[in-house]
């Protein structure tokens, strides 16, 4: 299994908007698209005003399909719109579970399914 961290810097002052855009207009697609969402964060000390979600996925392959289905969707455009504006800076990586961890996370995954 792999882990997407993606980052986003928002503008001082935006989250609440950007929260709720994300949640009106953003969080149905995604969770449309993409198998499981494994947290949504913002950062309350050391470097502000950033948003950091995690995506848990199969395999690298099963990502670039999830990701491709959910930019092709009309409604992720709507919800893009919406909140590019507040952000800064973006960042992602792709993270491989350690060994010991694969059947965890599996476990978490299932239990909130």
């Amino acid at each position: 299994m792999v882990v997407e961290e993606r980052m986003y810097t928002l503008q001082v002052g935006t989250a609440a908007q950007y929260f709720k855009n994300y949640e009106e207009f953003g969080m149905k697609v995604q969770l449309r698209h993409l198998p499981h969402m494994v947290g949504y964060y913002v950062t309350e000390v050391g470097e502000l005003n950033k948003v950091i979600h995690l995506w848990a996925y199969d395999d690298l392959n099963q990502r670039d399909k999830c990701r491709a289905a959910m930019q092709a969707d009309p409604d992720w455009a709507v919800y893009l719109a919406k909140n590019r504006p507040y952000m800064v800076a973006q960042e992602a990586r792709v993270m491989k579970c350690a060994p010991f961890f694969v059947e965890r996370l599996k476990k978490m995954l299932a239990a909130v399914r």
